[in-house]
C-alpha cells in the first residue's frame, strides 16, 4: 500500500510540472523537451512497477496457464491478436516467460492511456491524477488483454470528437473509429459494444433520449433471464462456469454509480460553459488536440449510460467490462470542465480543483482498503526481483 501511495504521489508530483501551452509550440521547444522528459519520466515509474510485478492480480496465475495452453496450441477462449502476440513473445524468448509478456502489455497499456492524455486532454497533469486516484492504473494490473482494449476505446474516441465541417473528413475519422475498435476486439471482444455506445453518446441528446434509456434499463431487469441467456450466446465460453455466477449487487456498484453522479453533478454546475459554450479548434503542428462542447458533451452522455447501466443492469455477469468503457473518459471529461470554467471564472475553477482533489483522494483511499479483494487482489504488491518461488494456480514454481 505504501508503495501505491508514494508511485501515485511521485506522479503527480511530476505531471504538476508539465506546461500544457507548450505543447503548442509546432518544434521543438525547451518547454515541449521539458515536458517530454516529465511523461517519459512517469512512464518509466508506472510501467517498471506493472512490469516487476509477480502474482498481482485478480487472475495472474489464470494468465500464465492461458499462454502456456496458448503456445503449446491448446484450446483457449481468448482472442487471436492476443495469441499472436503470446505466442510470438514466448517464441523470441525461446521460454514460457510470463514475466516478459505482462511487461510488454505494461509498456502498451501505460504508453497509449498516457498518449490519450497527452493528446486528447485539455490537461494532462489532471488526467494523470485521476489516472492514479482514481485507480484505474492499478487496476489495469487485472485482465491486461481487457485494459489494453480500454486503452484503445479511450484512444478511438479522438476521431468521434474532432470538430470539423468537412464530411470527408468525418467519414474518414469514422473509418479510423472502427478500425481501431475492431483491432482492439482482437484482444478483448467486448470492445465491441462501444461501436453503438460511443457513436450515440456523439448526439445531442434531450430529456426524451435519457428516458428512453432509462426505460430500456428498467425493461432489461424484467427481461434478464432472456438478456444472460443471449450474452451466453455472445460469450459461450462462460456458460456453466463461475463467472456466471459473479452477478454481484447493487450495493456492490453504489462506489460507482455516485461518483458518475458526482460527475454529472459537475457537469450540470458548469453546463453553459462547459457543455453548451462554443467549440474550439486546436492543433500543435503534430499532434492534434481536440477540446470544446462536443467532447465535454459525449463523455457526460457516456456517464449518464453508465448510471443507467449500473442501476438497471447490475444483475448481468461481470457489467463492469461494458461499464469501464463508459466511466473512463472521464479522464477527459473532468479536466475539459475544468479548463472550460477556468477561462470563464478562474477563481470558481480553482475551488473546483480543490473539491475534486480531495473526493478524487477520498476515492483513492477507498480504493486501497479495498483492492486485496476478490475481484480486485491488486494488494499486496510483490515483485519478481524479491521473489524465490512462485505461487501460481497452488503450485510451486521455480
Amino acid at each position: 500500500m505504501i508503495l501505491y501511495i508514494l508511485v501515485t504521489l511521485a506522479c503527480i508530483v511530476i505531471a504538476a510540472g508539465i506546461k500544457q501551452t507548450a505543447y503548442s509550440d509546432s518544434i521543438l521547444t525547451v518547454g515541449r523537451a521539458k515536458n517530454m522528459a516529465r511523461m517519459g519520466l512517469i512512464f518509466m515509474i508506472l510501467f517498471l512497477v506493472a512490469a516487476l510485478r509477480i502474482e498481482v492480480g485478480n487472475d495472474y496465475g489464470t494468465y500464465v496457464v492461458t499462454c502456456h495452453e496458448i503456445f503449446q496450441r491448446g484450446y483457449v477462449v481468448t482472442e487471436p491478436g492476443f495469441n499472436l502476440i503470446v505466442r510470438i513473445l514466448y517464441t523470441l524468448s525461446g521460454s514460457e516467460n510470463h514475466i516478459l509478456m505482462f511487461a510488454f502489455f505494461a509498456a502498451i497499456i501505460v504508453g497509449l492511456f498516457l498518449k490519450c492524455f497527452r493528446d486528447q486532454s485539455e490537461s494532462v497533469f489532471w488526467s494523470v491524477v485521476l489516472f492514479m486516484l482514481l485507480g484505474v492504473y492499478f487496476r489495469s494490473f487485472n485482465t491486461v488483454r481487457y485494459y489494453l482494449a480500454l486503452a484503445m476505446a479511450l484512444y478511438s474516441l479522438r476521431y468521434l470528437t474532432e470538430i470539423t465541417d468537412d464530411k470527408s473528413v468525418k467519414v474518414q475519422n469514422l473509418i479510423k473509429f472502427l478500425v481501431v475498435i475492431l483491432i482492439a476486439a482482437t484482444m478483448h471482444k467486448s470492445v465491441l459494444a462501444v461501436i453503438p455506445m460511443y457513436l450515440l453518446a456523439t448526439v445531442r441528446w434531450n430529456k426524451w433520449v435519457i428516458g428512453a434509456l432509462g426505460v430500456l434499463g428498467f425493461v432489461g431487469i424484467v427481461l434478464k433471464d432472456k438478456l444472460i441467456e443471449l450474452a451466453l450466446i455472445l460469450y459461450p465460453s462462460y456458460r456453466d462456469t463461475i463467472y456466471i455466477e459473479q452477478t454481484g449487487s447493487l450495493r456492490e456498484n453504489l462506489p460507482i454509480i455516485g461518483r458518475c453522479i458526482l460527475v454529472l453533478v459537475l457537469c450540470a454546475m458548469t453546463y453553459k460553459t462547459s457543455i453548451e459554450g462554443k467549440d474550439i479548434r486546436k492543433s500543435d503542428g503534430q499532434s492534434r488536440i481536440y477540446t470544446g462542447t462536443i467532447a465535454n458533451r459525449t463523455y457526460m452522455n457516456l456517464s449518464i449510460m453508465a448510471v443507467i447501466l449500473y442501476v438497471t443492469t447490475w444483475w448481468l455477469p461481470l457489467v463492469t467490462r461494458f461499464g469501464y468503457y463508459m466511466i473512463t473518459p472521464q479522464l477527459l471529461l473532468i479536466p475539459g470542465v475544468l479548463h472550460s470554467v477556468e477561462e470563464s471564472d478562474p477563481k470558481k475553477a480553482d475551488k473546483l480543483k480543490w473539491v475534486i482533489f480531495i473526493v478524487a483522494a477520498l476515492y483513492f483511499a477507498y480504493f486501497l482498503m479495498t483492492a486485496d479483494r476478490e475481484g480486485v487482489r491488486v494488494l499486496p504488491y510483490k515483485s519478481w526481483l524479491f521473489t524465490d518461488r512462485y505461487w501460481l494456480n497452488q503450485t510451486d514454481t521455480f
